[in-house]
């Protein structure tokens, strides 16, 4: 009799319930545990193939009729700036970004909650607890960094390091053919400077750096104002149901 490994991946569906981004639909997901020495191979393999992470969690929507969650992701190596988007990168050229280990601190928390509270007080996220941000950040099997964004300082060049606050964060995914972005967040006060923009083209630059082809945003849905500014950065590539499909 043949056995399957005790860190073998075991799939689920969830029960319906109300679609976060198109009112009057119903959402499904179909989710895997990523625990064990296989979690970050498999968290290449799942990402691949349309899954996100949340902690420990890997899914994809699985709805009964509907296929409007795409999974995007960019084609970094061919990635050209556009006017609009170069401004945005020269608006915060006094950032500096530095990958640090995925741990959670006041200041850390300090801020994701000022993000929430400015722009999210109604989502899903709202009541987040330490304890749960701290799990957010933290409870990952896979090759995850935290990358943090501090103001440049005149010690820049010598230790790499900005000065001052963090000003905003990325917990992100270093997977075997990209970078994947599994949650931004930037202090409210930075509105102005297209932060969560920012942060995407960092990303960019940063993979290019490291000669991964891919940044992966997640899902993009058509006709929801929440993803239609994935659809700036190209050429990218929206997963169909014959694979990727090149766009831009």
């Amino acid at each position: 009799m043949t056995r399957e490994p005790r860190d073998a991946p075991q799939f689920y569906l969830t029960a319906p319930s109300p679609c976060p981004y198109l009112p009057g639909r119903e959402e499904r997901k179909v989710f895997t545990h990523l625990i064990g020495r296989r979690a970050p191979a498999l968290n290449d393999t799942l990402t691949q193939s349309g899954f996100r992470r949340s902690q420990t969690i890997a899914y994809r929507p699985a709805c009964d009729i509907c296929r409007a969650c795409v999974s995007v992701r960019v084609l970094a190596g061919e990635f050209l700036l556009s006017r609009n988007l170069r401004r945005i990168a020269k608006r915060n050229q006094d950032l500096v970004s530095e990958p640090v280990a995925p741990h959670a601190t006041s200041e850390l928390y300090s801020l994701f909650r000022s993000y929430l509270d400015a722009r999210h007080r109604d989502g899903g996220m709202a009541d987040m607890s330490v304890l749960d941000f701290s799990m957010m950040v933290e409870d990952s099997h896979a090759n995850t960094r935290l990358i943090v964004y501090r103001r440049r300082g005149p010690d820049t060049r010598i230790n790499g390091r900005g000065q001052g606050p963090i000003v905003a964060a990325a917990v992100t995914d270093i997977l075997a053919d990209g970078l994947s972005m599994v949650y931004s967040f930037y202090d409210p006060a930075f509105n102005e400077r297209s932060m969560g923009t920012m942060i995407i083209l960092d990303h960019i630059g940063r993979a290019q750096r490291m000669g991964l082809p891919h940044v992966y945003l997640g899902y993009w849905v058509e006709g929801s104002r929440k993803m239609e500014y994935k659809a700036r950065f190209l050429p990218q590539e929206r997963l169909g149901m014959q694979g990727w499909d090149r766009v831009g």
